[in-house]
């Protein structure tokens, strides 16, 4: 999604959502091992952590700070458990397949 990310902590950005332009803030940077940032405003966070192992590099993102299944996301106007099963879907097709297929060749 399209964003005004920079990597340094403190730094207040967007990602442009189907929803419009959510608000950010980056939360935590140790490169080349963890970034971490707030997700628009209902109390989510994104961190990325890479870890080496051998020769290859272990990925894993956490997307977290999510509400009862049955809370609605104000700005989707949908239950939460929705939006969650939403993001999963996307975070796979992001990392399982788009990230891959730059990172594998």
């Amino acid at each position: 999604m399209p964003n005004d990310f920079e990597p340094e902590v403190g730094h207040e950005f967007h990602i442009q959502s189907p929803f419009g332009p959510s608000p950010c803030k980056v939360l935590e940077v140790d490169p080349p091992h963890k970034l971490s940032f707030s997700w628009d405003t209902d109390g989510w966070f994104v961190t990325f952590l890479l870890k080496e192992v051998g020769d290859q590099t272990e990925f894993t993102l956490i997307h977290g700070g999510w509400k009862h299944d049955d809370a609605v996301v104000s700005k989707a106007h949908e239950k939460s458990s929705v939006i969650r099963e939403r993001m999963e879907n996307g975070w796979v097709g992001i990392v399982d397949q788009r990230l891959r297929k730059v990172v594998e060749g």
